[in-house]
């Protein structure tokens, strides 16, 4: 893709996005997330009507006289957004591939973390971390996490959200509102999304396509995993067949919503041909 393309897309994207995180999701986002996470601010006497609980029993030792721990609400928060950039998010059937729909969707969230003020930051992963741009605030940041969602060519193919998830342990030390954007088809990520969901504020979102949830009697045809690149032929009429991928499909489903609702974190499943704008301001309407 070419400086005058690439410049093209995101400026579409810009304006898009840009008017539903400024009119739609910049209040919903705000009363959902902001003043979620207390600061330590200063230690200062004992006054009458002060919770006990706080009082700083090491300053209250060494003055002889009780002293208490003040916080604050965080006014900066840090956006993290977690993307799947592996082969199967090149798949689509209706007006875009999944990938499209991420991005855009990143893209409005990011916006609406710019305009509160707040750090954005981007993970791209797909078996392995393939990008990482540490958390900055700013349009012009926002732009290049625009760009690189656009144009990214990531090196592998294959899924592992473990993986992902256990960098963004590595390199986020604070707590952060983190989303983690992918069509969530592979497993092994129960305990490190636990990890995460005790630390950050986590939130999965789901973006599939429905012609992927069950295959149609086609007879026999030749299909090409996206991860893998592997051909091969599949009797597509046979009930067995279809039924077996049916069961896993609705297993990787499950086993995405299971393993997010048991660490603590939220979901929101989006599919292509839907309006991800109902489904992201019913999800930040009912945390609010």
């Amino acid at each position: 893709m070419d400086t005058k393309e690439l410049l093209k897309k995101v400026r579409k994207i810009e304006i898009k996005t840009r008017r539903l995180s400024d009119h739609v999701f910049g209040g919903e986002y705000h009363s959902t997330f902001k003043g979620r996470g207390m600061t330590f601010s200063e230690v200062r006497q004992y006054q009458f009507g002060d919770d006990v609980r706080a009082i700083d029993w090491n300053v209250t030792a060494r003055y002889n006289e009780p002293f208490v721990k003040v916080f604050e609400e965080e006014r900066e928060l840090t956006m993290m957004l977690m993307v799947d950039v592996s082969g199967s998010e090149y798949f689509g059937t209706t007006q875009q591939f999944k990938k499209s729909v991420i991005t855009e969707i990143s893209a409005t969230l990011a916006f609406s973390a710019m305009q509160n003020n707040d750090k954005v930051g981007l993970i791209l992963f797909s078996n392995e971390v393939e990008l990482f741009i540490p958390p900055k605030k700013g349009k012009s940041h926002v732009l290049r996490i625009i760009r690189e969602l656009i144009e990214f060519q990531p090196k592998n193919h294959q899924t592992n959200i473990a993986e992902a998830l256990k960098f963004l342990r590595n390199v986020m030390k604070k707590k952060a509102i983190v989303f983690v954007l992918s069509d969530f088809m592979c497993d092994d990520y129960d305990n490190t999304i636990r990890v995460a969901g005790n630390k950050h504020d986590v939130t999965g979102i789901r973006v599939y396509d429905p012609k992927e949830e069950e295959i149609p009697n086609l007879g026999i045809i030749q299909v090409e995993d996206n991860e893998t690149g592997k051909l091969q032929l599949v009797n597509t009429a046979s009930k067995k067949v279809r039924k077996a991928y049916r069961n896993y499909y609705m297993d990787r489903v499950n086993y995405f919503k299971d393993a997010f609702a048991k660490s603590g974190s939220g979901v929101i499943d989006c599919r292509v041909d839907e309006s991800y704008v109902k489904k992201l301001l019913g999800y930040f309407k009912r945390r609010g």
